[in-house]
């Protein structure tokens, strides 16, 4: 099966594409050293520019006072400018040509001042060109860091619509899957009990505003919840009995777009003078405007404008003062990256302890020019791993090893990645391993043992799956609504599976200390996979078998004792004449030996 996952790079054409576009033209891309600044740390930044260019030089604009840089052929009208300097000339073989980086560094500066920049290049041909499109980029010099709350997180993703009618109630009765189906937050509060029991202690809403559809990214009023939904009595019951419980709330935003039935888009499409016209970018008025993903029902939000952006923010900041703890950032690489700087610094002053992770499907370098703006991003990186070694089988276990150790080098400690095996764009798990029960609690065992803070998309832990894919060829096209079907409840759970996760989670909150991203492999070859997470406390070693063929393996001595697996009355290991373990892992299974 096709295993899809929603994105701009999921093909190889694309990223192709991409990376011929970064070395061909005058690309900065965001990157900086140091990527997230420190008060009185200067900051250089690097831009390069592609072989059918010539730079004679270049110059940053930047300001620091909030107001965007002016500045032309080096001269700063708003600002300041620096003038950049000749890093060495290197070779590509994928465009067969030489590409020319050059480099400029900025002052200093005090703890919560926002640096706002472009980059420009003068062309042998005395032309002035801005680097990517004349993108306006920033930075926030500060302390910042991950609120301690988020590192011990185990996160449960909710589909507000599929997830629980109140108790007693049953689902609406629908033509489709596009149909409103009637979870709301009442139903959440109703099961609140369900999810104690589980032992997550984080809810992760999708959006809660007025909108037509079921999924609600498209909404029409970003200061109230949609009515279907309920109320914002009800919401603050939920915020108010979550906290009471030690526990914490994040709330899907959506800063990219919005519904085309938004008040300030049919003002702006009816009304040429409106004010609310510069909220958007028409490419010729009124019909043609950027929207996400070409669609035109979700109109991109022109977060350069300083009256949208503030309206996004003021958005933001109202719902972190209404009880919610932070935020996951639907298509975070949509806005101007500007706008991050602002949204961080604004968010963090309105609650320190508020906590911001993106959705960022890009390049680990692309996420990382976020380290600094957002929190940190969902980490889609180690899901493509994980599924296609787990559930589609396509990687070796040894190509995940390899995976792992170049992933948890490349990204700082204080840049949160939390992990997840499927969500509401893509096929659930469950379906890509092809109802495999086995393949899914190996994954699981994998994610929880790793750095990662976990997140469970909801029915994940009871064995819901789908009807069919959603680009399964074979069985006809299907939507990515397929992966949103109403949650399990009673008989139709999965118990085994269940108790399963609630083991996970015992275990992960036990050792939740030691999940820092040191990662030792010990083996790895086609099928096994042996890695070691070492700790001044204790050690765990993590043993999986992602063949359909039992595996022996012989272990050093002090691994005997099994902190968890994926089967139930696991035989404990049995010593060799010379003291050395024995284990047989069964096809598709796991554990996880502590000494």
């Amino acid at each position: 099966m096709d295993d899809f996952i929603f994105g701009t790079l999921d093909t190889e054409a694309q990223r192709l594409e991409r990376y011929k576009g970064s070395r061909l033209g005058i690309y900065h891309g965001g990157k900086r050293t140091p990527l997230d600044p420190l008060p009185d740390q200067p900051v250089t930044l690097s831009v390069w520019v592609g072989s059918p260019i010539y730079p004679l030089g270049g110059w940053i604009y930047y300001t620091t006072d909030g107001s965007d840089p002016i500045g032309e052929k080096g001269k700063a009208l708003q600002g300041q400018a620096v003038e950049l300097e000749w890093a060495s000339s290197q070779w590509d073989d994928l465009i067969w040509g030489y590409y020319h980086p050059l480099q400029g560094t900025l002052p200093e500066q005090a703890d919560q001042t926002i640096v706002r920049y472009r980059i420009s290049i003068l062309t042998a041909d005395d032309v002035e060109i801005f680097a990517d499109n004349g993108t306006y980029y920033a930075y926030v010099v500060d302390t910042f860091t991950p609120p301690e709350w988020s590192k011990n997180a185990i996160i449960y993703h909710i589909f507000v619509d599929r997830f629980a009618r109140p108790k007693g109630e049953t689902w609406n009765s629908v033509a489709s899957l596009e149909d409103i189906f009637g979870g709301n937050l009442r139903g959440i509060l109703d099961h609140l009990d369900y999810l104690q029991n589980l032992g997550v202690n984080t809810l992760y809403l999708s959006p809660i505003f007025p909108s037509s559809s079921h999924h609600r990214y498209d909404a029409t009023d970003y200061f109230n919840i949609d009515p279907i939904v309920g109320d914002k009595q009800d919401f603050k019951q939920l915020l108010d009995t979550l906290h009471r419980q030690g526990m914490h709330l994040i709330l899907d935003f959506v800063p990219n777009h919005w519904s085309d039935q938004h008040p300030t888009f049919r003002q702006a499409t009816s009304d040429s003078k409106s004010p609310y016209r510069e909220w958007y970018i028409f490419t010729r008025y009124p019909d043609n405007y950027e929207c996400f993903f070409n669609v035109p029902c979700m109109p991109k939000v022109n977060l350069r404008n300083p009256q949208a952006r503030a309206y996004m923010i003021e958005a933001a900041q109202y719902w972190l003062k209404f009880g919610v703890d932070g935020f996951r950032i639907d298509h975070a690489i949509g806005p101007t990256p500007d706008f991050w700087a602002d949204f961080r610094l604004q968010t963090r002053k309105t609650n320190p302890e508020c906590w911001t992770i993106g959705e960022i499907i890009e390049s680990p370098f692309i996420q990382l020019t976020y380290f600094g703006l957002l929190d940190g991003c969902l980490d889609f990186l180690l899901l493509e791993a994980l599924r296609q070694t787990f559930a589609t089988q396509q990687w070796s276990a040894q190509k995940l090893a390899s995976f792992l150790m170049g992933h948890y080098s490349l990204f700082p400690e204080g840049y949160s990645l939390p992990s997840f095996l499927d969500n509401h764009d893509m096929d659930r798990f469950i379906l890509a391993a092809g109802g495999d029960i086995r393949k899914l609690k190996l994954a699981a065992l994998c994610q929880f043992a790793l750095p990662g803070i976990p997140i469970i998309y909801y029915g994940t832990e009871v064995g819901l799956s789908q009807r069919r894919g959603i680009r399964d060829k074979k069985r006809g096209f299907g939507k990515l609504e397929e992966a949103r079907l109403p949650m399990l409840w009673g008989d139709e759970q999965n118990q085994d599976l269940f108790r399963f996760y609630q083991q996970l989670i015992q275990f992960r909150q036990q050792a939740g200390s030691l999940w820092n991203r040191n990662i030792s492999i010990q083996l790895a070859t086609t099928d096994l996979l042996v890695f070691r997470k070492p700790s001044q406390e204790k050690e765990f070693l993590v043993c999986l078998n992602i063949s359909d063929r039992s595996q022996s393996l012989f272990l050093e001595p002090g691994w005997d004792k099994i902190a968890l697996a994926t089967e139930e009355n696991f035989p404990h290991p049995t010593l060799t004449p010379n003291n050395k373990p024995h284990i047989t892992l069964s096809p598709y299974s796991g554990l996880i030996l502590i000494k």
